[in-house]
């Protein structure tokens, strides 16, 4: 597959998370009190996801999320020089993204940005590690066969929706530092004071992820 497509296919999968499921938590709202909003934030998450999977899977794995792709790099999955074509990829793709809402929404809107779990910035980094490392552990466990390819994406896409049920109380879950990117990146002020937790945090839970998966899946020498 020529690595240009690939760059472009995940460019294009982060753009679509970032327009429909960021651009449904500003048109629904994510305010626990109200419900409604917040289960329809999580499900956008993961729908997105799974829609991706079934169209661009095929092309790049759809990983759309540095977090996972630098869990495939450490489980030699994927290679140092795709790694960085991705993760530039990705972070481009999701700033178009948030550029292209901020057109419907306004930028006051926030653009689905996220933000500190009460000023907390060691709880903050806690919960997205915590996130983000069930998410990736569930895409590295569903990918390892190839017979789960039928399957994977809705798994992958169900994960998501989780993490964000309980996550987004505390961060509005990022557990993907392309995501919050391109929202901060635009909407500015504490949001891009604070990207910086969302970018380690996510990238940390997914390395930790690929080192346990490696050792609860490997072969015994």
């Amino acid at each position: 597959m020529n690595a240009m497509k690939k760059y472009i296919a995940e460019a294009l999968g982060t753009f679509v998370l970032v327009f429909f499921a960021c651009g449904t938590a500003c048109v629904v709202g994510c305010s626990a009190e109200a419900g409604t909003g917040y289960l329809l934030t999580a499900l956008a998450f993961g729908l997105v996801i799974v829609a991706m999977a079934y169209s661009i899977g095929n092309v790049s794995g759809c990983h759309i999320n540095p977090a996972v792709s630098i869990a495939m790099l450490i489980n030699k999955k994927l290679s140092v020089k795709d790694f960085v074509g991705y993760v530039i990829a990705q972070c481009v793709g999701a700033t178009v993204g948030a550029a292209a809402l901020a057109l419907f929404v306004g930028v006051d809107s926030g653009l689905g940005a996220n933000g500190l779990y009460d000023g907390n910035i060691v709880l903050s980094l806690l919960i997205e590690v915590i996130l983000t490392f069930v998410f990736v552990l569930a895409i590295l466990g569903v990918t390892s066969k190839v017979e789960n390819g039928a399957v994977a994406g809705l798994v992958i896409g169900l994960s998501l929706t989780l993490v964000h049920i309980l996550g987004i109380s505390f961060t509005g879950t990022s557990v993907n530092p392309a995501r919050s990117l391109g929202p901060a990146l635009l909407a500015g002020g504490d949001a891009l004071a604070c990207v910086w937790v969302f970018i380690v945090a996510p990238l940390a839970g997914g390395a930790l992820a690929a080192v346990v998966y490696r050792f609860l899946a490997g072969e015994e020498k």
